[in-house]
């Protein structure tokens, strides 16, 4: 109370520590708080209630790496990076200052026990961990000695080659594996660790291990060749895995390997969490689709389509995954479980995680089964157009011209030149004027894979990919659902047949196209995306960052924003289509900013893959009035960082390759060595190693202290 309290006056807080110098004094954001009471009698008691401060908060600002764990390289790894190669990991960004490791999917993708199965995005099951990701001296050593010694060899060799050689690996560490089952396998088993992971993990882990053994029993991974077990029946499989079975073992190994995978994992995280450090762990958007998961719960799969991406900058012919697309509907149906218990299942490993390709929550986009590139396909879900839509662009719209391939005369000598005519009697048929059509057997992208996997040997399997785009020479596709209703093919812009249009429809093409993945979905797949992603990333208490590149709707941003998950900014790729380059000084705080990806060439081998975008960079990005040099020199390397460490962004995760790059002495001497996958190669192998053991980047002070004190002048320490 007090008498000569005025009428009105403004106000705010301040919060101090009591320093004398008042040095610690934070005043209150935002507008003044207003008393206006004229009311207020001398010698009464007013108490406002105020229920909210608007003090500023901090914003947390943190550096990390991004690497594969099979690329990780130490002196008890066998060959392949493992998961305790990650605890020194950990210790590398400790010393460095750093506070995130990113590492890409850890789930098991064993289908052939060869380097066909080296991609980690084609996982085999949502739950269970990679095989060769287990540490194998951690669950315990063979005591057979002689055993042991040709092991300790044939590590210490594998684990010297430049990259990963997936099938001795495979090979080595199964030995390993069941030496050390058949040795203490029954003593794990009687455990009360055991038990109780078996107990909160059979859910899973039994179709998992029945999966695996009857994977290797018929030596195929499509399990529509497994006989009576072709078709998942809970019961039998029951039967199958019981205890008294004579197989048991074959089956029983496959839970204790998940158990120990399970500890060393497990151990990990709390050493990083120890360290300061948090472990970013990676969702693929699909699965395999000969995965357990496809096999237990096909309900929740397409299997008429297959997921893939529109042409971006990793792919011109768009990327075809292979794999199964989702019902939606019946997925919705139980709120999402399937995906919840994914979440979950990675929040015992991780403190954040990357959504891959977080579009597909969007819509997918859809391939026909028949087809090998990307370019048939379309977004699914999205409002297709009728004939009369279509009409009303101004399109002279006709099925026959536009929606079968357009191959004309002038297009076979284009692309077959002097073989145009033995490609026309094996592949053609001649419907007169000048017009051809690819004959029956012949007219898919699968079907002429086939004719050329059968004819090895032929002259002609040069112009495998010229016959591939004479299936996508059209201009729409017929929805799969609606066949009267139609999208336009993806980089229709591109094909002769539109090229052969008039301007006039060229320009009502060109309309309708950009009408339809520019504007016309926008609203349906905002509210697509809502549906789904609110009540799946607060099934977790994860960090959630999201890959939201390639061809990115205009709702998509909105989204993420709203659901406060992080971009992902890479200056190369800007979101803006009238930029060059990405700003680093410009990007939203919620967002990880990177020089690249696994899918990118590194910084190296992106600046020397282009001379002339180099040198405009090297002018208007950073500033130089010099010639530009043809190579990344370890100073330009380091002033990028820089540029991306001062950003705004909560985390600045950089590839090792890029953080190595600042330093002659330490990269590699070709970039297109460091390179971990190529997008535009379904069948790449993923086989990149580090060159270095970690420890010496540990005991390389010029290397850690130069990093860490890049972070600490960039205020993420």
């Amino acid at each position: 109370s007090c008498p000569s309290v005025p009428e009105s006056f403004e106000y705010k807080f301040l919060l101090s520590n009591g320093a004398v110098d008042n040095s610690s004094i934070v005043w209150e954001h935002g507008n003044n708080r207003i008393f206006n009471n004229p009311a207020i009698k001398p010698g009464s008691k007013t108490i406002i209630n105020h229920f909210s401060l608007n003090l500023p908060s901090p914003k947390p600002r943190f550096a990390g790496t991004a690497i594969p764990v099979f690329s990780l390289r130490s002196n008890g790894s066998s060959g392949i990076g493992d998961f305790f190669d990650i605890k020194e990991m950990v210790d590398l960004l400790y010393a460095t200052g750093q506070r995130v490791l990113q590492i890409l999917p850890v789930n098991d993708t064993t289908m052939t026990h060869t380097w066909a199965d080296s991609y980690p995005y084609g996982a085999i099951s949502i739950f269970a961990l990679h095989p060769l990701y287990i540490n194998l001296k951690a669950i315990g050593i063979v005591k057979d000695k002689g055993f042991m010694k040709k092991f300790l060899e044939k590590a210490d060799e594998l684990n010297k080659l430049e990259n990963v050689d997936y099938d001795s690996v495979s090979k080595l560490k199964w030995e390993y594996l069941y030496k050390i089952f058949s040795e203490s396998g029954n003593t794990t088993f009687q455990s009360k660790e055991y038990k109780l992971f078996f107990t909160k993990n059979s859910e899973w882990l039994i179709p998992y291990a029945a999966y695996c053994f009857l994977r290797d029993k018929y030596k195929c991974a499509d399990f529509s060749n497994w006989s009576e077990y072709s078709i998942y029946d809970k019961v039998k499989i029951l039967e199958l895995t019981s205890p008294n079975c004579d197989h048991f073992d074959d089956i029983a190994i496959h839970y204790f390997i998940q158990f120990h995978l399970h500890l060393q994992l497990s151990e990990v995280h709390r050493y990083a969490n120890s360290k300061g450090v948090i472990l970013k762990g990676d969702i693929p958007i699909g699965v395999n689709k000969y995965s357990v998961d496809a096999w237990v719960e096909p309900q929740y799969f397409n299997f008429s389509g297959q997921a893939g991406a529109p042409p971006d900058d990793f792919s011109v012919k768009g990327q075809n995954w292979r794999f199964p697309t989702y019902d939606w509907e019946e997925i919705e149906k139980d709120g999402f479980s399937w995906w919840k218990r994914r979440f979950r299942k990675m929040g015992e490993y991780f403190d954040a995680y990357r959504i891959d390709h977080i579009l597909g929550f969007f819509r997918i986009w859809e391939i026909p089964t028949h087809s090998v590139e990307g370019l048939m396909g379309h977004f699914n879900p999205s409002l297709p157009f009728t004939e009369q839509e279509i009409r009303s662009f101004g399109y002279n719209f006709n099925y026959d011209r536009d929606c079968t391939p357009y191959i004309r005369e002038y297009i076979l000598n284009d692309y077959f030149g002097s073989d145009k005519s033995e490609i026309s009697e094996i592949f053609l048929d001649n419907i007169g004027w000048e017009t051809y059509r690819l004959k029956n057997n012949l007219n898919t992208q699968t079907s002429i894979e086939k004719y050329f996997a059968e004819e090895s040997s032929s002259h002609l399997s040069k112009y495998k990919d010229s016959l591939f785009s004479l299936c996508s020479e059209v201009l729409f596709i017929s929805d799969p659902i609606d066949q009267t209703k139609f999208h336009p093919r993806i980089s229709a812009q591109l094909t002769k047949s539109y090229l052969s249009l008039s301007q006039e429809q060229k320009n009502s093409y060109n309309n309708l196209y950009n009408h339809f993945f520019y504007k016309r979905n926008n609203d349906f797949w905002y509210n697509s995306a809502m549906q789904k992603l609110p009540s799946l990333i607060s099934s977790t208490g994860m960090l959630v960052c999201g890959e939201d590149l390639g061809m990115i709707p205009a709702c998509v941003p909105a989204a993420m924003k709203s659901l406060s998950i992080l971009t992902l900014e890479i200056q190369r790729m800007p979101k803006d289509p009238m930029n060059k380059f990405g700003n680093p000084s410009h990007y939203p705080y919620l967002s990880v900013c990177t020089t690249g990806s696994h899918d990118t060439s590194t910084l190296r081998g992106w600046w020397e893959e282009n001379y002339e975008k180099s040198k405009i960079y090297f002018r208007d990005l950073l500033g130089e009035n010099s010639t530009a040099p043809f190579y990344c020199e370890p100073w330009i390397c380091n002033k990028i960082i820089d540029s991306h460490l001062y950003s705004p962004s909560m985390l600045v995760i950089l590839p090792l390759q890029d953080w190595l790059s600042m330093f002659g002495k330490l990269r590699r001497e070709n970039p297109n060595d460091e390179r971990i996958n190529l997008p535009s190669n379904p069948n790449h192998y993923w086989r990149y190693r580090m060159h270095m053991k970690i420890d010496e980047l540990i005991k390389d002070k010029d290397f850690t202290s130069h990093i860490r004190e890049q972070i600490r002048k960039s205020g993420r320490i």
